[in-house]
């Protein structure tokens, strides 16, 4: 049961989420009397709004909340596990300590403080895909390769499209950044191992070895 709690996790927040988005009341910020959840026009935080954009009750909080506890904590347990796969110990902390302080900002988002929350997680969460990604390169695991580099690229899309206010495609993209990050952290849980790693030499172990010599 431990080994598959990553992939237990994301499959029940994916659940609690799809709940949330079905008994949406509905409203987006292009049509405020549109019905149901617009995945082209609607964003995930929508969901978490006491009311909808629409001015009715929002069915979706309580059901999008319980997901967004149990997606930050899948997303610490693959960097805790992903940590024991990383040779170098300055970098291995980082995964997992940030990975866990993640979950604290993550679930904020759904308060009143959610623009602030936002940021300060996805600079957590993406600071160790970026770390994570680095040391995948350095390996022969070249399908992850690519697909570490499109999850990257297509975050940092997001970005731009956040910087010049893009809200056409914006709602768009973070769905995309969503599915396509979580499918990468899934497939680098169960499809790699420490071995893969064994070949890149720690910074602690290059500087003993340079001291000896």
């Amino acid at each position: 049961m431990k080994k598959y709690s990553v992939l237990i996790g994301v499959v029940i927040s994916s659940v609690l989420m799809i709940i949330a988005i079905s008994v949406y009341p509905g409203g987006s910020m292009y049509n405020e009397y549109s019905v149901g959840f617009d995945w082209k026009h609607n964003f995930i935080s929508n969901l978490f709004g006491t009311r909808a954009l629409n001015g009715a009750e929002n069915a979706s909080r309580i059901w999008a909340c319980a997901g967004m506890i149990l997606f930050p904590l899948s997303y610490a347990m693959f960097f805790i596990n992903m940590a024991k796969k990383i040779p170098d110990r300055n970098s291995a902390y980082i995964i997992k300590y940030v990975g866990i302080a993640n979950v604290l900002f993550t679930f904020l988002t759904v308060t009143a403080w959610h623009d602030l929350m936002l940021i300060i997680s996805t600079s957590l969460f993406w600071t160790c895909l970026f770390i994570i990604t680095v040391f995948i390169l350095k390996t022969r695991l070249h399908l992850f390769k690519v697909l570490c580099l499109i999850c990257l690229a297509i975050f940092y899309y997001s970005v731009y499209l956040w910087g010049i206010s893009d809200w056409d495609l914006l709602p768009i993209t973070q769905k995309i950044n969503f599915l396509t990050s979580t499918l990468l952290i899934l497939g680098l849980e169960y499809f790699t191992k420490k071995e893969d790693f064994a070949h890149i030499k720690s910074r602690g172990y290059k500087e003993l070895v340079g001291n000896n010599k």
